[in-house]
């Protein structure tokens, strides 16, 4: 039966507007046009177009807030971390010249989380989620918003989807920088200790280490690729399969501060004279970065940037007249050189 059949998008189609303004008009959300809330008006009476229960309930209701949804890791203070706290100012400077506010809410990485139901309940009237993953079940639930037409953006998680809005950082580059930086530099051998599969920039910064090692004509040697997730505490515990590889290495990439520091912290305690025998390059540009002994050679990234990107453009989605349109914006990463890092 045709009534059930009917889409947003057909409903777009027959009036000759995009998808998001059908959503307005039909919602009552913005300014539109007298002209233009007609013929959406007609077209889905024609097509008789059902709208969606969850964003229409979204749309008509104002909470005041942007929300912000983040992993809930046991152990792990998520506010002391570089990469959480720069992206979280950044965000917070954009909602706090909005005049909004800002509602932190918390989910189980192990478990399915509906984001829809944030704004089915009214909690929120845009959504930005960090720390996303891979994972199929949290795939399937930020899919869900994309469909539903909600306003929302992922922040340093990259999706095949076209739907999905993004803001990112340039990983491919930054790992490229650094490892081409050891190998002009002289050295060869090179190892790479990335962070967990689960993750995007985890293969962005795996792919711009293999273009450089390939480029130089030197393949990365799959035996000497680590994998840890992002800590102090996995860079440390990485040391002992780094320590008996000591051997075949000539230097070593981290994809991220806390594991370069970890690593190096473990080396030492094996016994390894650092970083002369390994250097080490490191990955964020995080504030331990300049303060370790030696200060690390390593790549910043704009996470401050980013977040405040990512905001910003939601709040600007939530004025338009037509309303959020997906997109997908990648930042550039750079290499800083520190000097007393023996490189």
């Amino acid at each position: 039966m045709r009534q059930a059949m009917a889409t947003r998008k057909e409903v777009a189609e027959l009036a000759g507007v995009s998808e998001a303004t059908v959503s307005r008009v039909l919602n009552g959300v913005g300014p539109i046009k007298e002209s233009t809330r007609a013929r959406v008006r007609e077209a889905a009476e024609k097509l008789g177009y059902q709208l969606n229960a969850v964003a229409a309930s979204f749309a008509r209701g104002k909470s005041g807030n942007i929300g912000v949804v983040l992993p809930h890791v046991p152990k792990v203070h998520l506010f002391s971390t570089y990469y959480f706290s720069e992206i979280l100012s950044g965000i917070g400077e954009a909602v706090r010249e909005s005049g909004q506010g800002l509602l932190l809410l918390y989910r189980d990485p192990g478990e399915a989380y509906d984001y829809a139901s944030l704004f089915a309940t009214q909690r929120v009237d845009a959504c930005l989620v960090l720390g996303a993953s891979y994972q199929p079940r949290e795939m399937e639930s930020i899919v869900r918003m994309a469909e539903l037409g909600l306003p929302f953006c992922v922040v340093d998680q990259r999706y095949d989807d076209p739907r999905i809005p993004s803001v990112c950082a340039d990983h491919v580059t930054g790992s490229y920088l650094a490892t081409k930086h050891l190998l002009d530099a002289g050295r060869r051998r090179i190892g790479f200790l990335n962070g967990s599969a689960r993750y995007s920039n985890s293969a962005d910064r795996a792919q711009g280490y293999r273009k450089a090692m390939e480029e130089a004509g030197a393949p990365a040697d799959p035996d000497l690729i680590y994998e840890g997730n992002y800590s102090r505490t996995s860079g440390f515990e990485a040391a002992s399969a780094v320590r008996r590889d000591l051997e075949r290495l000539d230097a070593l990439v981290c994809a991220n501060d806390r594991m370069a520091i970890g690593l190096i912290q473990g080396l030492r305690e094996q016994g390894c004279r650092m970083p002369e025998a390994l250097p080490v390059v490191g990955y964020d540009d995080s504030d331990a970065a300049s303060l370790f002994d030696p200060p690390l050679t390593t790549v910043e990234v704009p996470f401050y940037e980013m977040g405040k990107l990512a905001a910003e453009r939601l709040l600007e989605g939530r004025k338009s007249e037509e309303g959020l349109r997906p997109f997908r914006e990648t930042l550039s990463t750079r290499l800083i050189v520190r000097k007393s890092s023996l490189i």
